[in-house]
């Protein structure tokens, strides 16, 4: 699945979410394109490319989509993160309760000085020279970055080396992934998915849409939004 039908899902279940909560039991393509800015042909074309049942009479039952959207996005299991980085970013994302809405937890939190880490919900902090063994005993494999840009790629080396497969990255820094490690055996890339999150980037890139809206440019700023949603 490509970046846009992950995203337009996600979007889904959180809406069918707040559907049910209101006691709602079915819902139609409509409702649903027009919640999040996209035709309600593409979200037919969506649920049936991924086989979800419905029709455009009847609709569809809300329960069974939130369960076959769970269970496609992995949400049918708990999504176990780890933190790196226990500052201002890495604890925020800590005391964020939607976290276990989505079925994510965070088990763990790493930093080089764990005694100053404070209100972080009971979440463990350890030192970071610990990260490596942690994320080995527990099968971690995805981990949240939130270190200074001077250590960012040494700390992303060795949670790769240990095991982690996924990256959400604060920092500033171009993250790759490198080699397999030498006890390995090869020299084979490592397989991993990283997601850079520049705050500064967005925020420049939202200014952007303003003004050019502001100066006339586009008609609507509606209109490049429904083009970005898909």
């Amino acid at each position: 699945m490509n970046k846009d039908l992950i995203l337009r899902l996600s979007k889904y279940k959180r809406l069918l979410y707040k559907l049910r909560a209101l006691g709602l039991e079915r819902v139609f393509s409509n409702n649903l394109g027009d919640a999040i800015g996209v035709a309600p042909a593409l979200v037919r074309k969506d649920f049936s490319m991924l086989n979800l049942p419905g029709n455009k009479r009847g609709g569809y039952s809300i329960d069974l989509l939130i369960e076959r959207l769970d269970k496609i996005l992995g949400i049918d299991k708990p999504q176990e993160v780890i933190v790196i980085g226990c500052g201002r970013i890495g604890t925020a994302l800590m005391q964020y309760e939607e976290f276990a809405k989505e079925g994510i937890r965070i088990i763990a939190g790493f930093d080089i000085t764990p005694e100053n880490v404070r209100n972080t919900k009971d979440i463990p902090i350890m030192h970071i020279r610990e990260m490596g063994s942690f994320i080995e005993t527990n099968g971690v494999k995805v981990g949240i970055l939130s270190v200074p840009d001077s250590v960012a790629s040494e700390v992303f080396d060795i949670m790769t080396r240990y095991g982690i497969k996924g990256v959400l990255n604060f920092s500033s820094v171009d993250l790759k992934c490198g080699t397999m490690g030498k006890s390995s055996g090869s020299a084979e890339p490592q397989r991993c998915i990283i997601h850079n999150v520049n705050i500064g980037l967005e925020l420049e890139h939202l200014f952007y849409q303003v003004n050019i809206a502001a100066e006339g440019i586009m008609e609507d700023p509606a209109v490049f939004t429904e083009r970005e949603n898909g």
